[in-house]
């Protein structure tokens, strides 16, 4: 076998409970390299500009974790929500998806 990286998400969806109206919501994905090469993460995609993602570029080694804190600001959406984070990496897997819904309450 191939070394290569390869990343194994802790929780890879999330829920949040109901939130107003304009609150931040944060949630904390732990992304765990179980393969024998570094994990780089190189960037992100979502689908709306009220998501973004934050995290250390710096390697995740074999065997090490890392943890990818997702924003997902309510100011501009209602009611139920279902959201995607797409990372791009050298994960041999593919793209890494963070997926989260919750409820987000009118004022």
């Amino acid at each position: 076998m191939n070394a290569q990286a390869i990343a194994s998400v802790d929780k890879p969806k999330q829920s949040f409970e109901k939130v107003m109206k304009g609150e931040v919501v944060h949630l904390n994905y732990v992304i765990t390299n179980v393969g024998t090469e570094p994990l780089l993460l190189q960037k992100y995609d979502v689908e709306c500009s009220c998501t973004s993602a934050k995290y250390n570029e710096a390697p995740i080694l074999p065997g090490k974790s890392a943890t990818v804190i997702v924003s997902f600001d309510t100011k501009t959406v209602y009611e139920r929500q279902d959201r995607t984070v797409l990372l791009h990496s050298n994960n041999s897997k593919g793209d890494i998806k963070l997926r989260f819904k919750g409820y987000v309450k009118p004022k």
